[in-house]
């Protein structure tokens, strides 16, 4: 603005302008996003192991990716990847996708454990690739993976992918004992029954006991240290030999006289019960899946699981998934039959020539 003599003063908008613009650089400098930007990526990548560590669903993982253009390129690092929870690869067997698989394949690749079992429990029983199924367990059975060497022990033991004569019960004891002195529940029970029965190893009545009995002392372990209080977790029942046929939880042995909720199940085990469930996606023809339901495995082959010795209307891939279901499900269903057919009017025994017998 001009006056009378010549002179010129910033007009009120100008002056307005630039305080805005000045502001306005203000408001970036000091703004959470570029304070955001300007952290370290060791410090980011660090914060992003430590949230997928502790993940408990995939949408942990995949608000995270989604949020900006950097946290999806340092959430996809391999150092990330690598510590993500077992929780993180939940997927429904009906969201199963390639991308699905590919994920679980870069976590695999980038060391994760957990996703070496998870692919490799999916590939050799679902997606039918025995052999590269049987790599990635075996990969992550060397890092000392307990779920992998149990279930590599429950190949061994049924000769799963190839036929009867692939059975290796010495090598099925073998890798039940290494899984038993990880803590290993399923595999104390395994090991348990097989010392107690003479099966691949040696019989020992007394020592199998005892597996059995610290089977269940860990069972009851990891419920209490799981308990939040805020639902009645434990039951006591004045007769501890007498069970309710409509009771809630798992039932140890009679000697601890109480009731736990049944075990969460592996992802893994999940998405094959769930894979199964669908008609379109079956086992094979006159194939069946393990009656324990937080099991999922189906048989590679007819007859390859044992059958129960009274009813044979179920049928177990394992000693420990027998006992479990026994407990939790079976013993209130089971009625003796005089003989069993399969579909084909042919004796259903199994390929082994015997059937499971009563649980605990």
């Amino acid at each position: 603005m001009r006056t009378r003599r010549g002179l010129s003063y910033p007009s009120l908008s100008t002056t307005m302008s630039s305080d805005l613009i000045v502001s306005t650089k203000r408001y970036k400098r000091k703004s959470p996003h570029n304070f955001f930007h300007s952290l370290p990526d060791d410090l980011v990548l660090s914060i992003l192991c430590k949230l997928t560590s502790t993940a408990t669903s995939p949408s942990d993982f995949i608000s995270v990716l989604i949020t900006c253009k950097r946290l999806n390129s340092l959430g996809l690092h391999s150092l990330v990847l690598s510590k993500a929870s077992h929780k993180t690869f939940s997927v429904k067997a009906k969201n199963w996708c390639d991308g699905a698989h590919r994920f679980l394949k870069h976590c695999a690749d980038a060391g994760n454990i957990e996703a070496c079992y998870t692919l490799g429990m999916i590939r050799f029983y679902c997606l039918q690739n025995r052999g590269s199924g049987a790599s990635l367990l075996a990969k992550a059975a060397i890092h000392s993976h307990a779920p992998a060497l149990y279930s590599l022990a429950v190949i061994q033991f049924n000769g799963s992918g190839g036929t009867k004569s692939d059975k290796d019960l010495r090598a099925g004891v073998a890798l039940c004992a290494r899984a038993a002195f990880l803590g290993h529940i399923d595999a104390l029970r395994e090991l348990g029954h097989c010392l107690q029965d003479g099966y691949g190893v040696k019989q020992n009545v007394t020592e199998g006991r005892r597996f059995l009995v610290q089977a269940n002392a860990r069972e009851l372990a990891a419920v209490l240290s799981a308990a939040t209080g805020k639902r009645p977790w434990l039951t006591w029942t004045l007769h501890p030999r007498v069970r309710s046929p409509t009771g809630s939880g798992c039932p140890l042995l009679s000697d601890y006289g109480c009731n736990v909720p049944a075990p969460e199940a592996h992802p893994a085990s999940r998405f094959m019960a769930e894979w199964f469930s669908d008609r379109v996606r079956s086992p094979g023809p006159g194939m069946r899946l393990c009656s324990h339901s937080g099991c999922g495995r189906p048989e590679t082959r007819k007859h390859e699981f044992r059958r129960c010795s009274v009813c044979g209307a179920v049928n177990y891939c394992s000693r420990a998934c027998q006992a479990l279901d026994w407990k939790f499900r079976h013993k209130a269903e089971c009625a003796p039959v005089e003989r069993w057919l399969d579909d084909d009017g042919e004796d259903a025994a199994s390929d082994d020539g015997g059937a499971v017998g009563e649980g605990l």
